[in-house]
């Protein structure tokens, strides 16, 4: 039997080299985790976010970026003074796009926004708009184990940041809090510590409490510059783990 399986992951090895990113998905070792399926991709239903859509496409056709950011509000969002201080000097661009869910993300995946030169890094914060729309955390995760497939198909050769869904609400116990938790549990183990890393810093938002405040949050889900602040802080040491070379 052991001679048998040791054939066996050698032809396999063998046919992934042979098709190179076809086999991209393959590496995924996490879900799927919900008993229905995923949707099927869409673009979103908001002009305003096709608009912004255009803009991504045509800010990749014209620039070489190291990273691209690609999320939700919460990415497209982020304080411009915090951005230009922490994140511009990485050549980073940042390819949110408010009201985004993971299927709105996919279809963008797929009409444009990885239509440049490859980044060598991506930074995906994405799924909460989904938990918002009355999604389960587990097809929630499937939607943000799609985009990591997408990725890792069309850009086989970049390293790809996975951050754990941001808190949510003031309270811990909130319903949509108690979600984020959830999903961040499932998808924590996308990560392959190679291609795929995964960084849960969402507790720096937080008080000793565990609440998320006005300092913050004022409205419990979109950030202040403080928080962007806090964010970038955390996030830094995780890009420099993302953007250091391979082990």
């Amino acid at each position: 039997m052991p001679r048998i399986a040791g054939v066996a992951l050698a032809v396999a090895l063998a046919v992934c080299t042979s098709l190179g990113s076809a086999c991209a998905t393959e590496a995924l070792q996490c879900g799927p985790f919900a008993h229905e399926k995923f949707p099927a991709p869409v673009p979103s239903p908001y002009s305003s976010a096709l608009e912004r859509v255009k803009h991504i496409n045509q800010a990749v056709k014209s620039t070489r970026y190291s990273i691209i950011f690609l999320g939700d509000s919460l990415t497209e969002g982020w304080d411009a003074v915090v951005w230009e201080r922490t994140l511009a000097s990485r050549g980073a661009l940042n390819a949110g796009v408010s009201g985004d869910r993971t299927d709105h993300l996919l279809w963008r995946l797929r009409n444009g926004n990885l239509a440049g030169s490859p980044p060598k890094a991506v930074v995906l914060l994405i799924g909460t708009n989904d938990l918002a729309s009355g999604r389960s955390p587990e097809l929630t995760a499937d939607g943000i184990r799609a985009n990591l497939g997408a990725l890792r198909r069309h850009l086989p050769e970049a390293r790809i940041l996975l951050l754990g869904l941001l808190p949510r609400e003031e309270s811990p116990s909130a319903p949509l809090r108690i979600g984020v938790a959830k999903v961040n549990r499932l998808i924590r183990d996308c990560a392959d510590g190679r291609h795929i890393l995964f960084a849960d810093i969402g507790d720096v938002l937080l008080d000793s409490d565990g609440r998320l405040t006005d300092a913050t949050s004022p409205d419990r889900l979109h950030l202040t510059a403080r928080g962007y602040s806090l964010l970038a802080v955390r996030l830094d040491p995780e890009l420099e783990r993302l953007l250091g070379p391979e082990q």
